[in-house]
């Protein structure tokens, strides 16, 4: 019987010394590193330093890498769609969707490359020595700080309402062109979704293989261009081989082989461009969606994580927090999109425009709100 309980009780027994060793292990780890002032996002924010740091000192020099690959890569895209969807487009549909298709891409690169162009070149807002209004000091910077303003440790400056560096841009995105930033990608996600769906029968004639091209070969300036260079050349070739009593070999720079290796070279461009902007459009659609969310709360990314702090603060003091630069979701987007002394939608936000925010991004309009025992607090 004895034999048999001890046994059973076996493991309890594992269990418990199992916990007592992992609590010694706890004691002995809270009495070597004990803190009062730590907690979990200390330690976090710790570990994630080398992390940080690999951050600070290297993405300011992959920032012109990044910006020349978008380039590259949207002149790619830019130029299989002239040289291929177009002529498949103008082949297959009406004259008047054809001007359709062209106004409108055109109509989304300008305003793709405007907005690029003004969003890496554009100063985000740098605030001056005297500022009218200071909420505290950069510990780096050592100068005031005006409200919404941060320090960037890539470009190692304080920014006006900065929302974060982008190294797609090079550049932080901050007051001055932070609606470029987002024009930008909508215009750029608008654009690849548009070019997807443009070439989405041309990719599944040439990704599946089942039917043969709609539009005839020597339509595409790209063959063209080959039979022209390279038909010279055989016709050259043919002539000296005439000369010299010999047969035309049929070697890598006949038209026959040029065909073929146009054919692959039309076959790769068609499914590169339609993978690259069917991934794109996901991507860039998912960051577009949040940077909107953010837009119609009033907030910019950092303060997104700064409002959540204080929420969580405050619910526990068994108050509400409200983001004071809150005006509502659409008095947040016209704030944002600047539309204020005459200016509109159509205008300037649907076409390129070079207007600036409204105010000086120093001072700041803040909401107010009434409580209400039946709705709780309320905008003014």
């Amino acid at each position: 019987m004895r034999i048999q309980w001890r046994l059973m009780d076996f493991p309890r027994n594992v269990k418990r010394w199992v916990a007592g060793k992992l609590e010694n292990c706890h004691l002995a780890m809270f009495t070597l590193c004990y803190n009062q002032f730590t907690s979990f996002h200390t330690m976090l924010d710790a570990a994630l330093e080398p992390m940080f740091w690999i951050v600070d000192h290297f993405t300011k020099y992959m920032g012109p890498i990044m910006v020349t690959l978008v380039v590259i890569l949207t002149t790619m895209v830019v130029a299989v769609f002239y040289i291929c969807v177009f002529p498949h487009i103008w082949y297959q549909t009406e004259m008047l969707w054809v001007m359709v298709h062209f106004f409108f891409a055109h109509w989304l690169l300008a305003n793709v490359i405007f907005n690029y162009v003004m969003a890496a070149f554009t100063s985000p807002g740098l605030p001056p020595q005297n500022v009218p209004q200071a909420v505290s000091i950069c510990k780096k910077c050592i100068s005031p700080k005006p409200p919404r303003s941060h320090h960037c440790s890539i470009c190692k400056r304080c920014i006006l309402k900065m929302d974060h560096h982008c190294p797609w841009l090079n550049n932080c995105v901050g007051y001055y062109n932070h609606r470029y930033f987002f024009l930008f990608c909508f215009y750029m996600w608008f654009g690849t979704v548009y070019v997807t769906f443009a070439g989405h029968d041309v990719f599944k004639q040439h990704f599946f293989g089942k039917e043969e091209l709609t539009v005839p070969a020597f339509f595409f300036p790209i063959n063209m261009a080959y039979q022209k260079i390279w038909g010279t050349k055989y016709e050259t070739k043919k002539a000296e081989a005439a000369s010299s009593s010999k047969s035309p070999s049929t070697d890598d720079q006949s038209p026959e082989a040029l065909t073929g290796y146009g054919d692959m070279m039309f076959h790769n461009a068609i499914i590169f461009q339609f993978i690259l902007c069917a991934g794109v459009s996901v991507a860039l659609g998912l960051l577009m969606v949040w940077h909107a969310h953010l837009i119609g709360r009033g907030e910019t990314s950092i303060e997104a994580h700064i409002n959540t702090k204080q929420r969580k603060r405050y619910r526990k003091k068994g108050l509400i927090y409200k983001n004071p630069y809150n005006f509502g979701f659409w008095g947040n987007w016209k704030r944002f999109f600047g539309l204020g002394r005459g200016r509109t939608f159509w205008r300037h936000v649907l076409f390129p425009s070079f207007h600036d925010p409204l105010g000086d991004g120093l001072m700041w309009e803040t909401s107010t709100y009434k409580s209400s025992h039946s709705n709780g607090l309320q905008l003014l």
